[in-house]
């Protein structure tokens, strides 16, 4: 890490680690630091069209100074001290718009945080401004909103970073900050990341809070880190973990939790660990030859650093199992988020339809949900029955074979080119981890075509994050396939 006396230092890929340690030792300030990464998004965000943000917080730097002047005096640092965050636009913040995407929503601003954002805050991380998502949160393919309009890959500009957290996924891959926060409802923490070469945590369902996050499908919905490397994730799970009243379903996670995830960062993590390979996704004939081939390096580095392969895992009847297990309750959920707003522009999706500023791109399936009633009640992941018999058939299998964790490509084909909806999308995300509750880890795993991201999926039991990160970070150490985007 290059440094000088004048408290600039090279940002390019610093991890909370290393810049925790440059405030201790004087060669930057909090100011500094914040103002780099503001100077970044100034000269590289619009002139090279990656499009990655909203808006950005004023009161960015009058932080980063409060936080300088606090350490001086008590010579303590939080845990995220001055930290330089990228959050969603569909987190609630006090001090910033909350848009989800939506230029009917431009302007809103909520009466709190959001829970995460909150935790993170108190931690010491600095918002830098929101980031551009897919509108709504409807998409998993493309970052496209009536707000901001479109987000790129910060790998290859003609290509989609995917969604709905592309914006943060792109912001963070191209170093326009230190850290960021995205939302996962099918995929759009995971995809994000496999796209964009980051790391990608969506948790149990119940570790971590919803509150404040404007919903897509609340039953399923969670938000996460969306980082450069896995001990940066870890970090932000640790702070954004546990219990919070305004949620009851995280009333789940008490007794569950380590007493810090950051002592699971083991570098030989993966020593006896019995990973199955679930092949329903690489057997199709869709997936791209060259994401098969990083996968199959993928498991051979694996098991070269001790993990124990068992190859095939299967479940039975898979497609059977996840038939008709999506449930709508967008309509029903925004109409609850829009009344806990002091002041609410509108009340329903059918008033914001009824507005047209939205993007054409979402305007057949806006136009299906102002008009359609919501599903009836359905149960959440621990409650309904065909979410029940999904994730007891998957434990079922791994628990047969004394598992571990199960892994498979984020992704079965490259990102695509913006623009184009004819080619495979090869989302392999939106089945087991939303539909059973179990946690997701995404990590680089190489690249096809030369410099296109691909990323490693892995999943595990309920409650099991402790173990899918002694995975994921021994295979990241061994592997070290994260590289900035050279345009960056």
């Amino acid at each position: 890490m290059s440094k000088s006396g004048t408290g600039r230092c090279n940002i390019i890929e610093i991890t909370v680690r290393e810049y925790l340690w440059l405030l201790q030792d004087g060669s930057i300030t909090c100011e500094k630091a914040v103002g780099q990464y503001l100077d970044r998004i100034a000269k590289l965000d619009q002139s090279t069209g990656l499009n990655s943000m909203v808006v950005l917080n004023p009161n960015a730097l009058k932080r980063a100074r409060e936080l300088d002047t606090e350490y001086k005096s008590t010579g303590q640092l939080r845990k995220l001290h001055g930290v330089p965050m990228i959050v969603k636009d569909n987190y609630d913040t006090y001090d910033l718009q909350t848009a989800a995407g939506s230029l009917a929503m431009k302007d809103s601003r909520p009466p709190d945080d959001a829970y995460q954002v909150r935790k993170l805050r108190e931690a010491g991380a600095v918002v830098l401004g929101k980031s551009n998502m897919a509108e709504w949160a409807f998409s998993p393919f493309q970052t496209v909103s009536s707000i901001a309009g479109t987000t790129r890959n910060p790998y290859d500009l003609s290509r989609v970073p995917a969604g709905s957290s592309g914006g943060t996924a792109a912001a963070v891959a191209a170093n326009l900050g230190m850290i960021g926060l995205g939302t996962d409802t099918g995929n759009s923490i995971r995809g994000p990341a496999s796209h964009c070469n980051l790391v990608g945590i969506r948790s149990t369902m119940g570790l971590t809070s919803r509150d404040g996050i404007v919903p897509l499908y609340l039953r399923n919905d969670i938000g996460g880190p969306l980082c450069r490397t896995v001990e940066d994730a870890v970090r932000i799970l640790d702070i954004i973990a546990g219990y919070d009243q305004a949620d009851p379903i995280t009333a789940l996670a008490r007794g569950k939790l380590p007493e810090s995830y950051v002592d699971h960062l083991k570098a030989d993590g993966l020593t006896g660990k019995q990973i199955g390979v679930f092949r329903f996704y690489t057997d199709k004939t869709s997936t791209d030859p060259e994401i098969i081939k990083v996968f199959e390096k993928a498991i051979k580095d694996l098991k070269k650093e001790g993990a124990m392969i068992v190859d095939p895992f299967t479940i039975d009847s898979f497609d059977d199992l996840c038939e008709g297990i999506w449930c709508n309750t967008f309509k029903r959920d925004l109409s609850k988020y829009l009344s806990s707003l002091e002041d609410p522009k509108y009340t329903s999706v059918e008033e914001i339809y009824g507005t047209g500023l939205h993007s054409a791109y979402i305007e057949d399936r806006l136009r299906s949900m102002s008009k359609s009633e919501p599903d009836p009640e359905c149960g959440d992941v621990y409650t309904e029955p065909k979410n029940i018999k999904l994730r007891d058939a998957i434990t079922g299998e791994m628990d047969r074979l004394e598992l571990d964790a199960i892994i498979y490509p984020t992704w079965s084909n490259p990102p695509r080119k913006i623009g184009d909806i004819e080619s495979p999308s090869g989302d392999n995300s939106q089945r087991i981890p939303p539909h059973t509750g179990m946690p997701g880890i995404t990590v680089p795993m190489g690249y096809t075509y030369n410099d296109l991201p691909a990323g490693l999926q892995i999943v595990g039991r309920l409650f099991s994050e402790a173990t899918l990160i002694e995975i994921a970070y021994a295979y990241e150490q061994s592997t070290m396939y994260r590289i900035s985007p050279e345009v960056y």
